[in-house]
């Protein structure tokens, strides 16, 4: 029986590769498509010679794929085509599936960082007292400071629907109060039996440098150097002494 082309020499404990011989597509150790990857590697590289670079990051220069394919054995590692447009193609000495898996903890990592910024919601009433909205702003405002969202509503009961201008005015109001701390993200607009307005936190612009104030009159003598005395100075550079 012919073996598998995609065979290699595998270190105890790991799993083997799917052999490919019979058209399907071809599987990691991680268990994903090869194809879905676009990427080449082991026997399934065909191209005469390659730009080799080691698992360290060494650039090894233009060697035979046979070459190459021997020092990726060695070390029981993969030898992935990572440029195949180049000429010749540029391949990576590596360990396909934990690469594989670093990578996809990457894009995790930047997709949990995007999905941070959490909305935080205050509801109010048309006709609310001073004393009310003093507290539901100052809740406005810390959430803003914490760098979350406010989704605002104002929430309208029986003929108060006819009066909405009572709650666009009130969502203007915080907006202006909230100006130097967020933005309009979503202008006010009726949803249901609710006015809703979305504000965005604002980053802080940084403070400018003072500049240092003047001091009236002559600088203060540094240690080594003679006190200003109107006098005169000599050629050597010192005061003449009265006669």
């Amino acid at each position: 029986m012919w073996p598998c082309p995609t065979h290699r020499p595998r270190r105890p404990g790991r799993p083997a590769a799917r052999c490919t011989a019979g058209g399907g597509a071809s599987t990691s150790r991680g268990g994903s498509s090869i194809n879905e990857q676009q990427q080449r590697l082991n026997a399934e590289i065909k191209v005469p010679r390659v730009r080799l670079v080691d698992a360290d990051g060494t650039q090894i220069g233009i060697v035979p794929l046979a070459q190459a394919l021997r020092r990726a054995r060695e070390q029981e590692l993969d030898l992935v085509e990572v440029a195949p447009q180049a000429d010749p193609p540029v391949c990576r000495i590596m360990d396909f599936g934990k690469n594989k898996y670093e990578q996809e903890q990457k894009e995790k990592e930047a997709r949990k960082r995007q999905n941070q910024i959490s909305v935080k919601e205050i509801k109010m009433r048309p006709k609310i007292s001073d004393n009310d909205y003093g507290t539901k702003s100052g809740h406005v405002r810390r959430f803003l400071l914490d760098g979350s969202k406010v989704r605002a509503s104002i929430m309208f009961r029986g003929r108060e629907m006819s009066h909405t201008e009572l709650g666009l005015r009130l969502l203007d109001r915080l907006a202006e109060d909230m100006s130097e701390l967020a933005t309009v993200e979503a202008s006010p607009k009726v949803d249901g039996r609710n006015m809703v307005m979305v504000l965005a936190p604002v980053k802080p612009k940084p403070p400018k440098a003072e500049k240092p104030a003047r001091t009236a009159g002559e600088p203060p003598a540094t240690a080594g150097e003679p006190a200003a005395t109107g006098e005169p100075a000599g050629r050597d550079g010192s005061a003449d002494a009265p006669a």
